[in-house]
């Protein structure tokens, strides 16, 4: 039976007519499962509406209480994320356990948000002069909204709204119209965890929706994750209407295998960074920058374990890879391989001609590839490549591969795989990214930590989530208060002078 995804606007799904619709894929089969309603700028303004008009109670609202509203959402999250995870896995094509884990990251940050009392509280001077006190307090912004992609429905759009909340804002959600089902079941559990309505809303659709919530008046800052691209215009967008904005755009993550590495260490990650959420991840291994010495063994092994890799539905249990979330997308990343061995790389693993345990033949399949002898001039290498495409680039040492990761337009995150503690320290320093993980293929960092990347993986001046996520929903107030002791009144007329310390 197909389904229909519309809006959640002021604690109930719209019951409007829609402008436009799109489809909803089941990638493993190629087929439509459903349909998804499309805002227009109509739709944008009742959501931005019903959060303007719940911000103020919402703001007002005590510590305490947001505290047992964050804690319900919290244990209704847990006790549903196996049926978040379905939902997920349907509509993107990433297997189960790919999508438990994605609900898994998000809790944490949900976790993280919980302790929000201690994370607004201000600072307070006592006699900063004579009998005058400062102090400082943290405040919401109001309506604020987030952007988020197809790839991870259901923690990306974490990374923004529980701190959002938390901090006493009001969100509007436009998640990908490719996989939009997740955002819903959240807001039904926001409600079912007692959220006031209208404090969390849901809009579906395309650029139209974008740029609606991008202008309007009544939205105070906005949060997005996506490429590189359409994350600048984003930035400049939102920023040139006076928002406020935090943009995280695309990556090229390399892993840096000097000699000494664990090999065996150093080929498992590569496969499990590489290709794990068929490559459709921000922090995805895309580029293994390799010393030459140790290129061929670690080649050898990468293959090894790539042939052994099960290619499937995200339902079968069985399934260590699924499908491209779209037939268009999956065309574009194989294309990759053709220019790849045209421009002068080898392919050591063709994807194309990987077995697929199970699902239709018309599902937008690509099993893993590998190109090796990559070049630092070829397509396959300057594009951010989003699928299950490993590209090995060959370097001569250490100085080399720093090189090459610091020449890169993109920041986001970079592994260094060595025993070598004076070599990882000396990498960790002098990197140019924004996330290092050390004999970790990807360091995407605890909720209590910030995300975020360098150069042109974000623009904007705030990381997602932590306490850059708690500065960036929130605005300092600066407070000079005068309480003067009828006893001690000071005798005189009225003082001109400018305020001093005295």
């Amino acid at each position: 039976m197909s389904k229909h995804v519309t809006h959640w606007i002021g604690g109930a799904s719209h019951e409007g007519p829609a402008p436009r619709r799109g489809d909803i894929h089941d990638p493993a089969s190629g087929r439509v499962t459903g349909t998804v309603d499309f805002a227009g700028s109509r739709e944008v303004d009742a959501a931005v509406a019903a959060a303007r008009e719940a911000f103020p109670g919402w703001r007002d609202t005590s510590l305490s209480r947001r505290v047992q509203v964050m804690f319900g959402f919290r244990e209704l999250l847990n006790a549903n994320a196996d049926r978040l995870a379905r939902l997920i896995s349907a509509e993107h094509g990433k297997v189960f356990s790919d999508a438990r884990g994605e609900v898994a990251r998000g809790l944490e940050v949900v976790d993280f948000a919980c302790g929000i009392p201690h994370l607004l509280k201000g600072g307070y001077s006592e006699n900063v002069s004579t009998g005058v006190d400062s102090y400082s307090i943290l405040q919401p912004l109001g309506v604020v909204a987030g952007i988020t992609p197809f790839n991870f429905p259901a923690m990306v759009p974490m990374w923004m709204f529980p701190v959002a909340v938390a901090c006493g804002n009001a969100f509007v959600l436009k998640p990908s119209e490719k996989d939009p089902s997740a955002s819903v079941l959240l807001a039904e559990l926001w409600a079912e965890a007692g959220l006031p309505e209208g404090v969390f809303n849901v809009v579906h659709g395309d650029g139209e929706a974008v740029d609606a919530l991008l202008e309007h008046p009544d939205v105070s800052a906005v949060s997005f994750v996506g490429s590189t691209p359409i994350a600048r215009y984003v930035y400049r967008t939102a920023a040139g209407y006076g928002k406020r904005v935090q943009a995280l755009g695309g990556a090229k993550n390399h892993m840096v295998v000097l000699p000494d590495a664990d090999l065996d260490l150093a080929a498992d990650a590569a496969v499990s960074a590489g290709f794990g959420s068929a490559g459709e991840r921000c922090m995805a291994i895309s580029a293994v920058a390799v010393v030459d010495s140790v290129a061929d063994e670690l080649v050898e092994r990468i293959r090894e374990r790539v042939a052994r890799l099960r290619v499937g539905p995200g339902d079968d249990e069985r399934s260590e890879m699924g499908p491209l979330v779209t037939r268009e997308h999956r065309d574009r990343v194989a294309s990759y391989l053709e220019s790849g061995v045209r421009e002068g790389a080898t392919l050591a693993v063709d994807g194309r001609v990987h077995p697929v345990s199970g699902g239709s033949p018309d599902g937008f399949w690509l099993g893993p590839s590998l190109l090796d002898h990559v070049g630092p001039q070829m397509s396959c290498y300057r594009d951010e490549i989003f699928g299950p495409v490993l590209s090995v680039v060959r370097v001569r040492g250490y100085d080399e591969a720093v090189e090459l990761v610091n020449a890169s337009p993109y920041g986001n995150g970079t592994a260094v795989f060595t025993n070598d503690g004076g070599a990882a320290r000396r990498f960790q320093n002098e990197v140019e990214v924004g996330m290092v993980g050390i004999n970790v293929p990807i360091p995407v960092p605890m909720a209590y930590y910030s995300f975020g990347g360098w150069k042109q993986s974000l623009f904007g001046d705030s990381h997602a989530h932590g306490t850059e996520g708690v500065h960036f929903y929130t605005r300092t107030k600066a407070v000079t208060a005068r309480w003067t002791d009828p006893g001690r009144r000071p005798e005189g007329g009225v003082d001109l002078g400018f305020p001093t310390n005295g």
